[in-house]
Order: structure tokens, then sequence, then C-alpha cells
């Protein structure tokens, strides 16, 4: 998704759509802090932290595979992972999405879940239940669709498990407009927000 300019520097991708378009679900003020503040944060951070280096002149998804096999470079795993993800959860959700799913997603949800009712309720709970700050995913593992969580900047991509969609679970994604309360956010992700077409295509 993010890609390194000619000098070197990865840049911060434009939102899917307006800061405004996710509210009453997700409000302006809430994009404005997530996606202008972290995300642009993680964002400066890896460039500092690749300045110079052969990192810079990479793919971002080659920086978080890479530094994610070195322990040393921890630093910049965390911001480059963060930025793949947090790009990634933008296009997860759109205006008037959530509810059940279409096309072959669906198909496989059923397949593989025995209904999207039992997804829906598998989803729910491991974003629920994720401890402190991370990431609940549906994912691709192996032919079969898999859900699974990850902590802080933890990532699929580094299992070998292909991401079709992720709910953002980290406080500042629903603290705004939801307090302490993360069942409601995630409940209204799945009902409102999330973007099967996304999945769709990342399913291929």
């Amino acid at each position: 998704m993010t890609q390194t300019t000619a000098t070197g520097a990865f840049q911060l991708p434009p939102l899917p759509w307006k800061d405004d378009a996710l509210a009453p679900h997700i409000s302006a003020e809430t994009i404005s802090f997530h996606y202008g503040k972290h995300h642009k944060a993680y964002l400066d951070n890896l460039n500092n932290l690749v300045k110079d280096k052969p990192y810079a002149t990479m793919t971002l998804e080659q920086v978080v595979l890479g530094s994610a096999k070195n322990p040393a470079e921890g630093g910049i795993f965390n911001n480059a992972a963060q930025v793949w993800n947090h790009t990634f959860y933008w296009h997860s959700m759109k205006p008037n999405g959530g509810g059940a799913p279409t096309g072959k997603i669906a198909e496989k949800i059923n397949a593989d879940f025995g209904s999207y009712e039992n997804f829906k309720t598998q989803f729910a709970e491991a974003a629920k239940t994720q401890f402190g700050s991370g990431w609940a995913w549906l994912v691709l593992d192996g032919g079969k669709l898999a859900i699974v969580k990850t902590a802080n900047a933890a990532t699929p991509l580094t299992d070998g498990k292909k991401p079709l969609l992720t709910c953002d679970v980290w406080e500042h994604a629903y603290y705004v407009d939801y307090r302490n309360r993360r069942p409601d956010y995630v409940t209204t992700f799945l009902e409102k927000l999330v973007n099967w077409d996304f999945a769709n295509a990342n399913l291929g």
C-alpha cells in the first residue's frame, strides 16, 4: 500500500473517504486524531528510523517483513507495521458498510465458519478479548479463512497469512466516541462499517 518516493520517504496515503464520512459511527474528531496524529506519527518515526538505510528504498511490506526477522530492529518494525496496519484498517471500513457480506467472501465464510452469524460472533469475541492494544483480523491461511488477533503492532503478514480485513482495537481507535465501551465499537464496526468489497478484492 504505502510505497517510497524517489527520495526514499514514505508518504501518508490519503484516506479512502472524507474524514466525516463514517459519522455518526466514527466521528471526524476520532479520524482527525487517529489518522492525522497517530498514523502520521508512526510514518514520521519510520522515515526517521530508515533514513540512509537500505529500508528507505524498499516497499512498506518489505520493511515490515525484513525488520520482523531482526529483534534489534524492533523500532523499525513497530512503526512500519503500524503504518501498514492502519492503512489496511482505513480500507476495511466504508460509509454505509457492515452487515452480511456478499460475493465470494460470503461463500467462503459460510464454508469455513458454518454461517455469517458464527463468523460475526467469533470475530467480535476476538476483537473484544484482545488484551490491551492490538488488532482483530480475518485472514486467509492455507486456503481457509481464520480469525486471528495480534498485540500492539503485530501483523499476520509475518506469519505468512493473507489479511482480508482488520478491526483496530487500540483505544485511540474508539475512545473519543465510545469511551471504554469497546464491545459497542466492535458491534458497530461489524454492523455499520466493515467493507466487504475490500475483503472480496483481497480474497481474489
